[in-house]
């Protein structure tokens, strides 16, 4: 015979009051129907659980441990239950999100602090990757939300925006522009270059080659790097300059001066991105956060 949840809590209560009569009923149930349930638990374990007569019901030692052991049970059995319901409910789970280099050096980290502190018990899988990337698992189901470059175009996914960004140029302090308050974008026209892979980096490469263009040249890329720590390294060594963009004044390193560009009104967007079916009660926890958190936006 299989033992089943029954025999356990049938078990539990007349081994706490070692009574059939008040156990049977504690659980509403009919004395026999309490005996036969007891019955087959021993049967099925193959040793007797309680010493009977007529006098008192008393626990073996067997008894003993399978008491312990039921009530670990019956506990695990009550707290799945209840994290169940949590999860449910969502507060309780994990969310998987990626994020680009822009996100997480603006306003990214300070969201995920908030939604933690607000909810505890929810833990975040954070991964690093390019915007199509990131669009290409939230299609797949890998990631549930997307810290990305907009436009979000995908089919499929609902976006939202969480920063805006000007652009801005960085160079070493050592180099001839470091003490200018602001600089006008084709002054750095013979500069090399410190820019973000293409594979990386696309829309914001797309968009500095389009306002270099209408500042009268094309940028001469003499480096490449897969994230901004690397490329603020390079600018520090006087390798290089590099357009990056607002966001970078909350981390920049020693060595590097940003400077603000004259005339140039462009902004690059980061979105929020997920996908608009099936949103769990997790999910929409987040999003919940978000709407609490940042500036009434579209969400497209």
């Amino acid at each position: 015979m299989r033992i089943e949840l029954r025999h356990l809590y049938a078990f539990v209560a007349v081994a706490d009051s070692l009574h059939f009569r008040r156990a049977a009923e504690r659980l509403n149930v009919a004395q026999p129907a309490l005996s036969r349930t007891i019955a087959q638990l021993e049967d099925a374990i193959g040793e007797a659980l309680f010493v009977r007569n007529n006098r008192q019901v008393r626990l073996t030692d067997p008894g003993r441990i399978m008491l312990e052991e039921s009530r670990q049970i019956l506990r695990q059995v009550d707290d799945a239950v209840l994290k169940t319901q949590r999860a449910g409910r969502g507060e309780l789970g994990r969310l998987a999100i990626g994020y680009t280099d822009f996100a997480i050096t603006g306003e990214l980290p300070a969201l995920l602090d908030d939604f933690r502190r607000q909810n505890p018990d929810i833990h975040f899988d954070l991964s690093f990757g390019s915007t199509a990337q990131q669009l290409d698992e939230l299609t797949e189901g890998r990631l549930d939300f997307g810290f990305v470059t907009g436009p979000v175009l995908t089919p499929g996914l609902r976006s939202r925006p969480i920063q805006r960004d000007h652009f801005i140029a960085a160079v070493g302090d050592n180099h001839p522009l470091a003490g200018r308050k602001s600089i006008r974008l084709e002054e750095l026209a013979r500069e090399p270059f410190i820019l973000g892979a293409r594979s990386m980096w696309l829309h914001f490469r797309q968009m500095l080659e389009q306002i270099c263009r209408q500042a009268g040249f094309e940028p001469h890329v003499a480096q490449e790097t897969f994230n901004s720590e690397t490329m603020f390294a390079f600018v520090a060594c006087d390798f290089g300059v590099t357009v990056h963009l607002e966001c970078a004044t909350n981390y920049v390193r020693k060595g590097v001066t940003l400077l603000p560009l004259e005339g140039v009104k462009e902004c690059l967007v980061t979105e929020v991105a997920w996908r608009e079916d099936g949103v769990t009660a997790v999910q929409q926890a987040f999003l919940d956060r978000l709407d609490k958190m940042l500036p009434p936006e579209e969400v497209k």
